[in-house]
Parts: structure tokens; sequence; C-alpha cells
């Protein structure tokens, strides 16, 4: 399977380089994958399409303020973006601009040493003060960086969920930015169970595939976590699914349509999400480094439906939403959202998948 099997032609005009005014006032693409009909609605009807006894998961994560501007001794300036940590191993930034190994960067009057020009742009750093609490003080949010722009006072506040709590993402769930509290709020109220889990992810999620074959990408981790009351809760759907570890049915193959009320729903509120159930499945795992890549002829175990944001070509999150919905469908789906000029990418409109 190659990568160049999931492009397709993303005008500019169709990138959202701004949030919407008003948070939640996107629209949504309604995509029933057994027959590949498509709705046209708004993702402030989202409740519309979620059923009493429905459990929906969201992504709890905090986006980092992780881009951090630097001097050299001689006033040069630098920029250094703070990566997430994994478990034990060095801290590491991605940077800008000349550096090597024993320079001195200052951040209001901290010192970052840089120890290791690992390569590609990224080095091993140590400080006195944690890059994290440097990140959170000095930092500024690390936008996409195919918006080609600085983040402005606003995109502090929208590049962020309504919910974030746990600190330690360096790009936001985006499926998320939509929600708004008032949406929750309605969900909650038709009987959807709402649940969380934490996810912090990578600035990995931004990087091209750089192999022709699929196979061959190997997927960055990012560390997560599953509370035991959102396991108890898609237990309770599941009738008990998935027996962890071992060849299973898949739930795409039991029921679960747009259209079926018979019984109630897993809905991921993001790829995120979707990753991190289909790990825990897969490994029955709750905490650790989730390093899972879906594309198409994957086997989703929990997840019923998907809300996610319309992607790139040829990104990871494409051909997870390939794999979820089927090729065939979603680009007939992204083809009718350019066409009715939809707003693509982190800041653009959605799908609801079911």
């Amino acid at each position: 399977m190659l990568v160049s099997d999931f492009n397709y032609d993303l005008p500019d005009d169709r990138i959202a380089k701004y949030p919407p005014k008003k948070r939640g006032t996107t629209r949504l693409l309604v995509l029933k994958r057994k027959t590949g009909e498509l709705q046209d609605s708004l993702y402030k009807n989202l409740d519309d399409f979620l059923n009493p006894g429905d459990v929906l998961i969201l992504n709890d994560t905090r986006v980092m303020r992780s881009r951090l501007f630097c001097e050299l001794p001689d006033g040069r300036k630098r920029e250094l973006v703070v990566l997430e940590k994994h478990g034990d191993e060095p801290q590491r930034v991605m940077y800008r601009g000349k550096l090597h190994d024993g320079d001195v960067l200052v951040v209001s009057d901290n010192k970052i040493v840089i120890e290791h020009i690992v390569g590609n742009g990224i080095a091993e750093v140590s400080s006195d003060v944690s890059l994290a609490e440097l990140a959170e003080k000095y930092g500024a949010v690390p936008l996409p960086p195919y918006l080609h722009r600085d983040a402005d006072e606003n995109d502090t506040k929208r590049y962020q969920t309504v919910w974030a709590k746990n600190m330690g993402s360096a790009a936001a769930p985006t499926a998320s930015l939509n929600m708004t509290d008032d949406l929750l709020k309605r969900i909650q109220q038709k009987g959807v169970i709402v649940k969380y889990l934490t996810l912090h992810v990578g600035l990995g999620t931004f990087l091209p595939i750089r192999t022709d074959n699929i196979e061959d990408h190997k997927m960055h981790s990012e560390w997560f976590h599953i509370p035991k009351d959102t396991l108890e809760a898609i237990t309770l759907v599941t009738g008990g699914w998935p027996s962890l570890g071992g060849p299973q049915s898949s739930r795409s193959e039991s029921g679960g349509k747009c259209e079926d009320r018979t019984r109630p729903r897993v809905i991921a509120l993001g790829t995120t999400v979707a990753r991190t159930l289909e790990y825990y499945a897969k490994t029955g795992k709750t905490e650790g480094e989730d390093d899972i890549f879906i594309y198409p002829g994957f086997e989703f175990q929990i997840v019923d439906a998907l809300i996610t944001n319309f992607h790139a070509p040829k990104s990871t999150v494409l051909m997870l939403a390939s794999a979820f919905a089927g090729w065939d469908n979603l680009k007939n789906a992204y083809n009718h959202a350019i066409k009715e000029k939809y707003n693509f990418l982190s800041y653009g409109d959605s799908m609801f998948i079911c």
C-alpha cells in the first residue's frame, strides 16, 4: 500500500487559517460508512446524531505553550519547540537556526544547554528549570506549520479545548476545538455518557511520512492514560469487549450504524481518542506509550463512530480516517466538502463518520 494512494488536491483557500470568530459555528459533514451517504449539517447540531446511552470519549490533554524564543550569548535569536518527553529519555527540542553541541541559550535569564545535536533539526538539551515550566511561563502556542504564521493572543485560547486539563501536548486534538460547553451540556442532557482519557499529542503528528510504502513507516509514540471510569463505561456499552490481545470480530461488523438505535455506541471525539482506545484493545495497556499506526485494513475493536476534522493529504490521520470510513467513501466525502466549500485542517470544519 503506497502513501501516494492517499493523496488529493487540497486548494489553499480551503485551509482555515484562523479559528472561526465564535467557537462551535463550524459545519459538520455526516458520512454513513455502510452506504457512503452524505448529509450536510452543523457542528452545533452534533447532538442530533447521538443516541441516549452512547458513550462519547474526549481527550483532556492541554497544549503546552511550547514555542520558546531564545538568545545565544552574542545576541543571535533562536527558536525552540519543546517536544514531549517520554519516560527517562533526554529532553528534546526542535530548533530553527544553526546550533552546536555545547551552545547555551538564554530565556529570560534561564539557561538551556545544547547537549547533543541529534539531526533533522532536533537536539537534546538540559536546563536548570524544567522546559515544561519555562514553556508555560515564557512560551507561545505552537501552531501547525502549514498555517505559516505566528500565534496571536486569540490562538492562546482557541488552540485549546474548553475542557483542557492535563498539560503535555505539543498540538491540539483538533476535532475537539469546535466543541462548546453548551453543546456538551445538551449532549449529556440527551443521555449520552461523556468520559475522558488523556493522550499528549506530539509534533510527530505533523511530520510527513518519508517512506513510499505505508507499512515501512514507523509511527511516533505519544503518552496516554485511560481512567478506570472510562474503561467501565466502554465495558458497559460493549458487553465486555474487547477480548484483549486476541483475534476477534471487529466492532464495525457488529452494528452501530448512524441509524441503528438498537444499542449504544462508543464514539471517539478525534483520531487521538480512536488511536488510544484501539491501542488499549490491542495491548490491554491503560497507560504508557502509544505508537499504533492505523491505516486501511485495520479492524476496529472498540470505536463505533468517529468525529474528526478534514485532514491533510498523505497524513497518518487521513489514513486512520480512511481505515474507519473506507478510502472510497472518504475520498468522495472530501470531494463533496471541497465542492461545498468546507474548511479543512485544524481550525476547519468536521465530520461525523458512523
